[in-house]
């Protein structure tokens, strides 16, 4: 096995693509069998090294670990941002599309949207995930408070947030789904009464 290979980025210096061999890996095994397929070893082998390879970059499993998690955020926010940043869309429309795509985002990809906010396994991994998180919530806060017409309408952000967030964990758990045997479940029109309700 291959345990050291060095190519060269864009900025002419070696890149260790070991170490985003092993991110990768770890993405791959809990996109298609869970948390609980994170191991070290498991992840060493799936990427093609020696068990003992991933010590060199990630010296604890929790940073092996939020390393995963902190690909996931990178990609979230690549969905959300752009949407965020939109100032040619009323701050609602920008609401709504976000929203949506927190929840695409929750039911694609399942294991690591629950991965991303299981604080109990990521503290404590030296990663600063808040580094990713934070500007993401501040850019969510500007649209809430344009939409609101409130710069400290920072308890309507939490509100929104817990709103969308919730319908996300129900939607990506299919929880929903007995309910839908009583009435019709309408995720688009769940996701517009939160933002409606905000406003």
């Amino acid at each position: 096995m291959v345990d050291n290979v060095y190519m060269t980025n864009a900025k002419g210096r070696p890149a260790d693509t070991t170490r985003s061999r092993l991110v990768a890996a770890g993405v791959e095994l809990l996109e298609s069998d869970g948390l609980t397929a994170l191991g070290v070893r498991a992840i060493a082998r799936s990427a093609g090294v020696s068990h003992g390879a991933p010590r060199r970059y990630f010296p604890t499993h929790a940073q092996l670990v939020a390393a995963v998690a902190r690909s996931g955020l990178d990609d979230l926010g690549t969905e959300i941002a752009p949407v965020l940043r939109d100032r040619s869309t009323p701050p609602r429309d920008r609401l709504v599309s976000a929203a949506s795509a927190y929840i695409g985002f929750a039911q694609r990809r399942r294991a690591m949207f629950e991965l991303m906010f299981r604080h109990d396994i990521l503290v404590g991994s030296g990663a600063d995930l808040r580094s990713l998180s934070l500007p993401m919530i501040a850019e969510l806060h500007s649209v809430v408070a344009e939409f609101v017409g409130d710069q400290y309408s920072w308890t309507a952000t939490v509100r929104f947030w817990m709103s969308i967030h919730g319908l996300a964990v129900l939607v990506a758990n299919r929880a929903l789904e007995p309910m839908a045997a009583l009435i019709e479940i309408d995720v688009e029109a769940l996701v517009i009464d939160a933002v409606d309700a905000v406003g």
